[in-house]
């Protein structure tokens, strides 16, 4: 039987057991919320566990657990390019839908494709209700920090965004301060802080290797900035928070402060 001949006969079944996908209308309302930060329907919406509902959403794989992986890499794609729309920095967004897809090779059980599904839509919409309250910044503005983002590991200068956004170096400082409240270099020594973070939390790295790894002139320079933003030392930092895991195994969110 050829594919054409086959979809036919499949479709004269589906219709003759009248099964028919679900109206969109929920799944806007779901996606509109991610993509504007609406956490708290987000949170009720994996509360009620509607991901792990079945009628109406469609058979992709007759196997249960490769049938819901199938739909969450479909929920992904569709969640990544609505917040990329919605103005979430591009690199962001793709790293993010990378690292959840990646992390479904190592699911084999329903519940485990679920809660990782949860996990997921509320990262994006926690980042996106971040996002939104700094929202309106124009394109060069926009451009320049999807720029320190994607090159978080490099020095970083203005007059790299400047050749980047294609505007010179002092209009291009002054607009970045007017629209962000900071200077260039203040921002970029933040994200490069918040990365920091991310890494004392989840990775082994020593404070040489972040330091050479985030590109600060050296692991003194290091220290002092992460003590100036944070209030305290890396170490302490490491001390205090390294316990942080999100452990999809067993399900439980260990540490619920936002990263």
């Amino acid at each position: 039987m050829g594919i054409l001949q086959e979809w036919y006969v499949q479709e004269l079944a589906d219709s003759e057991r009248d099964t028919y996908h679900r109206p969109l209308n929920d799944e806007q309302l779901f996606f509109n919320a991610v993509s504007s930060g609406d956490i708290d329907f987000v949170r009720e919406n994996c509360r009620q566990q509607k991901f792990a509902e079945t009628e109406g959403v469609g058979t992709l794989s007759r196997d249960a657990v490769t049938n819901l992986k199938y739909h969450f890499v479909i929920t992904t794609a569709f969640v990544t390019r609505l917040c990329i729309g919605a103005g979430m920095e591009l690199e962001q967004a793709f790293r993010l839908s990378d690292f959840y897809i990646l992390k479904l090779d190592n699911l084999h059980t329903c519940q485990a494709v679920i809660d990782l599904h949860d996990h997921m839509v509320l990262d994006f919409t926690g980042k996106m209700r971040i996002m939104t309250r700094s929202s309106g910044m124009s394109r060069p503005i926009t451009l320049c920090v999807d720029y320190i983002y994607a090159h978080i590991k490099e020095r970083i200068t203005i007059e790299d965004l400047a050749e980047y956004t294609e505007l010179s170096a002092s209009y291009l400082s002054r607009l970045f301060k007017k629209e962000t409240g900071v200077s260039v270099s203040d921002y970029v020594r933040e994200k490069k802080i918040e990365k920091a973070q991310h890494l004392l939390k989840f990775c082994d790295y020593g404070l040489v290797e972040i330091a050479n790894y985030l590109s600060f002139s050296s692991q003194s320079h290091f220290i002092q900035l992460f003590k100036d933003f944070t209030g305290i030392t890396p170490k302490k930092y490491r001390d205090l928070y390294s316990s942080s895991v999100w452990d999809v195994s067993s399900s439980k969110k260990q540490d619920t402060a936002p990263l």
